[in-house]
């Protein structure tokens, strides 16, 4: 039986390339700092957040950071549908809101807390926004 371990491999790095490209592109979009988005991704160390940045392709990405990026696509596709001009969009995470979940901060202070169930909560917020709840 032929082992199916390099193609795994092959798999998990064309996924991660795709998500961290993908992620890259939300910070950019949403104007974050190195530091903002090395929180979001749940990472302490610049040096794999570079190189990452560098090499999407070439990261192992842990079952947390996944979680993250899920929650955080998540994010990022319920402001494209709540709000379809993008830069309404993209703003909407740096904006003070009243909201409930968020107490008068932005969706991202609450999010840059450092843990995944912030994440969550914004999603969960923006679903019910969108009916989904």
């Amino acid at each position: 039986m032929p082992s199916t371990a390099p193609r795994i491999m092959a798999d998990h790095r064309a996924v991660a390339g795709a998500a961290l490209r993908t992620f890259f592109n939300i910070a950019g979009a949403w104007s974050l700092s190195t530091e903002q988005a090395m929180t979001l991704l749940g990472l302490t160390s610049k040096s794999t957040f570079f190189k990452w940045k560098a090499d999407p392709e070439g990261a192992r990405l842990s079952r947390d950071v996944i979680e993250r990026l899920s929650y955080i696509f998540g994010i990022y596709k319920a402001l494209q549908t709540l709000l379809p001009k993008a830069e309404s969009a993209d703003a909407w995470v740096h904006r003070p809101n009243t909201a409930m979940p968020f107490q008068g901060s932005s969706a991202l202070d609450r999010m840059l807390s450092g843990n995944v169930a912030d994440l969550y909560v914004v999603r969960q917020y923006l679903d019910a926004q969108r009916g989904w709840a």
